[in-house]
């Protein structure tokens, strides 16, 4: 009768892990994967080539989604083999098993992080003790928040450069049709063939999706 009681209480709070799991996922998709990184520089991509919804949202959002599953697909089987196998097991507790899924995540956003953006977050840390510590060690709340912030500009960055042969295009554009004496007509409306001719060209869905998988460390 005991060891029912064990086992029933077990699988309960296994169920509560595990919705609890669930529950947060999206938050962790957003905030502790490249998805973030991803999704802004398509969505500056859109903006840079004067698309408004064209890929739809839900293509970039999906297009994101599997590109952070890929280039997450490393992390994701580490913490695979070494936390939720055992835990299914039964041979870790589910603290044990919070603890290791940690490890590659922490490893994979401060990879990704900058020391300056560590450093700030730590010292605005109200508990002494994180100051002292370094890599894995230091608590999601300083991890996260600095990895939110190097991803964000790096988007930033990478968005800025994806507006740079577009905005020459228009710049020609523009210049060509007011030569010519051609005010009224929106540059836009010429411009706009021209980039996405550019674009297909050079393959720049090939070119910004591997960037973007080699931009991450």
């Amino acid at each position: 009768m005991e060891v029912m009681i064990n086992g029933g209480g077990s699988d309960v709070v296994r169920i509560i892990v595990i919705l609890t799991l669930i529950t947060v996922a999206p938050f962790m998709l957003l905030m502790m994967t490249c998805f973030t990184r991803v999704i802004i520089v398509l969505g500056f991509l859109r903006q840079a080539m004067g698309l408004q919804q064209t890929p739809p949202t839900q293509v970039l959002v999906g297009l994101a989604l599997f590109i952070s599953f890929f280039i997450m697909s490393p992390v994701l089987d580490r913490i695979n083999d070494d936390a939720l196998q055992p835990y299914n097991d039964r041979l870790i507790e589910s603290q044990e098993f919070l603890d290791r899924a940690q490890v590659p995540i922490k490893e994979f956003m401060l990879a990704q992080t900058g020391v300056d953006e560590v450093g700030f977050f730590k010292s605005l840390s109200k508990s002494p003790a994180v100051d002292e510590l370094s890599g894995v060690d230091l608590p999601l709340s300083v991890v996260v928040p600095a990895f939110l912030i190097s991803e964000l500009k790096r988007a930033f960055l990478i968005g800025f450069l994806l507006f740079i042969p577009f905005l020459v295009i228009d710049t020609i554009v523009a210049s060509t049709l007011m030569s010519m004496g051609m005010i009224m007509l929106p540059p836009v409306m010429i411009s706009l063939p021209f980039k996405i001719l550019l674009f297909v060209v050079v393959d720049g869905w090939g070119l910004l999706v591997r960037t973007l998988v080699m931009s991450f460390n």
